[in-house]
């Protein structure tokens, strides 16, 4: 290699508009990760309005339009500097960020890959001051004054243009303009006290104004997430001493191919954070069909002390500093909310359009007060007897106009006796006597909640009265306000799952059974290296296993839950997914597969006949079991035609 070569593979310093172009590549992706910045340091100056301008999908403009407290004049120049910034002044402050920036890199970026104007008065005097950079080096560069009102007017013009490998990437404008949208929405849903106006050539988009009342909150939602989703969603408010949730979970029958109504808040900075993404996930597991991915918009608020929000340049992703705690409250709750309003009472009166009353309504603190919702101490549904009273609660928005709601649940047939639920559910679930796994939780069954309706008077189902049974598959039931369709081996098979859920902890299921014959099983290198730190889990789960060779197991001993499930591959399963500090997780998830299974194979099978009391027993179970609208593989175990809707379809009243 000759000196001239040599010479040029030395180590210089960069050229600062070009540093400036590379560092931007970190923060602006494209036309929306412009818009995020600069409407983040709108809300950080307290901007109670915000007009967003942009053409062509923000490739040739995007302007910024604010009410804010401005950017005093002597420090226009400095803001578009790197790492300039009013947010944090030392180290210790960066472990307690309460704005939503705080890098001082976004009008830096911003300028480095675009032509900039940036304009900005502090007071009502009428004055105001600009500077402009044209993507070049931004020292000295002349600060003029004009004629503007209180706020910042920041206008980004032809973006990427000294960039072409950058702007050679930009999508459609309709496509680069929709992602534009979805960060004004994001936005909109955490700060009602902003009024928001997205403009896009020429034409007003969004136009959202102040939302200060309950209403106008729920408003805003409903318009930006939809109707659909705020009518059947559940409202969930829980805290702890570190930390409070609040928000909606989207109801299971309004979940989506796409993950596209997730909406996640912490401490009112977005974000996309997979240790909430995977406790919410295992809160729904077992009530989503397939792939779904349910809807929901939570807000988490936990001390800025206990999370880490420089991460990324983008500040999208954040660190919390006690990450399981912060998993298992999420996961806890939203599973107990789900549990608590996913039965047959409350989703029947949303599918009859009637609202339950919620029992000891007690206001919540603070996203309480954006909504006035009421949040309700529901009794848990094990504690909930078929004979329950639930009324409608005219008020759960206090600036709603509501009118009273009508009971969806009247008097029972005469023609029913109580007594015969226990009687004809004993029988239904003969069959499964006969398996020793869950013999076990048979007699736990028939000495406990079957015995119930024959000893307390049933006053109304919410499930109706069974009239008939079509094709062997599904069992035709009325009640006072229309037609309910179920389909028998779905609701049989959650019913199993729920019950094998509830004694999975019980000391007999987790006893260990010797082989007469020990089994041997192939397994990888790796996962045999891993039998000897794994033991002891395993032997607490019943499981007894030494390492065989280099890729061998052999087990001695498997708890009598598994007799009828296969160990094989489960052993192989935890051995790769167990890690020895922490088990809980990935055992939980096999546990749900092992009882999802065995409840399927379980259940009353599909073209069965059964008589009416048969059926009547499984609507009675149905009431009283958690998670009882949604089979083990997350379809509907039933449907509700009010009488309105069938009406409509024999054009009665026409």
């Amino acid at each position: 290699m000759n000196e001239q070569a040599l010479s040029q593979r030395r180590i210089r310093s960069l050229d600062p508009a070009l540093a400036n172009q590379i560092a931007a590549g970190e923060v602006i992706e494209r036309p929306a990760s412009v818009v995020k910045e600069l409407v983040e340091n709108a809300i950080d100056a307290g901007a109670t309005e915000l007009i967003v301008r942009v053409a062509q999908g923000g490739s040739t403009l995007i302007e910024i339009i604010d009410n804010g407290r401005g950017i005093h004049a002597d420090d226009l120049a400095l803001a578009v500097t790197r790492h300039a910034t009013s947010k944090i002044q030392s180290s210790e402050d960066l472990h307690a960020i309460v704005s939503l920036g705080f890098r001082g890199e976004a009008l830096a970026s911003i300028a480095a890959v675009s032509r900039l104007s940036l304009s900005s008065s502090q007071d009502e005097s009428g004055v105001g001051y600009q500077v402009e950079i044209n993507g070049t080096a931004i020292d000295h560069q002349q600060v003029q004054a004009m004629a503007m009102q209180r706020g910042t007017h920041v206008r980004v013009q032809d973006l990427f243009f000294n960039v072409p490998a950058r702007r050679k990437f930009l999508k459609k404008p309709a496509t680069e303009f929709g992602h534009i949208e979805e960060i004004i929405r994001r936005m909109a849903l955490t700060h009602f006290d902003i009024r928001f106006v997205l403009e896009h050539n020429d034409n007003i988009r969004l136009n959202l104004p102040v939302a200060d009342s309950g209403e106008l909150r729920f408003q805003r939602v409903q318009q930006l997430i939809g109707r659909q989703f705020t009518e059947n969603a559940y409202w969930i408010d829980a805290d702890s001493i570190s930390m409070r949730l609040s928000g909606w979970l989207g109801h299971p029958s309004d979940a989506r191919p796409q993950a596209d109504l997730q909406f996640v808040y912490v401490n009112g900075r977005i974000v996309k954070d997979k240790t909430i993404s995977h406790a919410l996930r295992m809160a729904y597991d077992g009530i989503l069909h397939g792939h779904q991915h349910a809807g929901y918009l939570l807000f988490l608020e936990v001390d800025p002390e206990q999370i880490d929000v420089n991460v990324h340049p983008t500040k999208h992703e954040i660190r919390f500093l006690n990450q399981r705690e912060v998993h298992e409250f999420v996961r806890h709750y939203a599973k107990t909310t789900l549990a608590q309003f996913q039965t047959a009472t409350t989703d029947l009166a949303q599918a009859m359009k009637v609202t339950p009353e919620q029992q000891d309504v007690t206001p919540q603190p603070r996203y309480q007060n954006q909504f006035n919702l009421h949040s309700s101490d529901v009794t848990p549904v094990a504690q909930v007897n078929s004979g329950a009273q639930i009324q409608s609660d005219p008020d759960v928005l206090n600036d709603f106009t509501s009118s009273e709601g009508q009971s969806a649940y009247r008097q029972p047939s005469q023609h029913y006796q109580a007594a015969d639920g226990g009687q004809a559910l004993q029988q239904y679930l003969t069959p499964l006597r006969e398996d020793p796994v869950v013999s076990g939780v048979v007699k736990a069954i028939d000495q406990g909640v079957l015995n119930q309706t024959a000893t307390e008077k049933v006053d109304e189902f919410p499930l109706g009265i069974a009239i008939a049974q079509l094709h062997g598959i599904y069992i035709l039931a009325q009640n006072h306000e229309g037609l309910i369709i179920v389909d028998m081996h779905a609701a049989h098979e959650r019913i199993l799952l729920q019950q094998m859920k509830l004694a999975w902890d019980k000391p007999e299921f987790w006893s260990s059974q010797q082989l007469l014959i020990p089994k041997v099983i192939s397994i990888s290198r790796m996962q045999a290296a891993r039998v000897e730190d794994l033991k002891p889990q395993l032997l607490r789960f019943g499981l007894e296993l030494d390492a065989y060779g280099e890729e061998q197991v052999i087990v001695r001993g498997v708890p009598a839950i598994l007799q009828k499930a296969d160990f094989n591959v489960l052993i192989a399963q935890l051995l790769g997914d167990l890690d020895p500090n922490d088990e809980v997780l990935a055992l939980q998830q096999k546990r749900d597969q092992i009882l999802a299974g065995m409840a399927c194979h379980g259940a009353v099978r599909a073209h069965r006949m059964l008589s009416l009391s048969e059926m009547n027993a499984l609507l009675r179970q149905m009431e009283q079991t958690e998670f009882a609208s949604q089979c083990n593989h997350g379809r509907p175990t039933w449907r509700a035609f009010p009488l309105s809707q069938l009406d409509k379809l024999f054009a009665r009243g026409e």
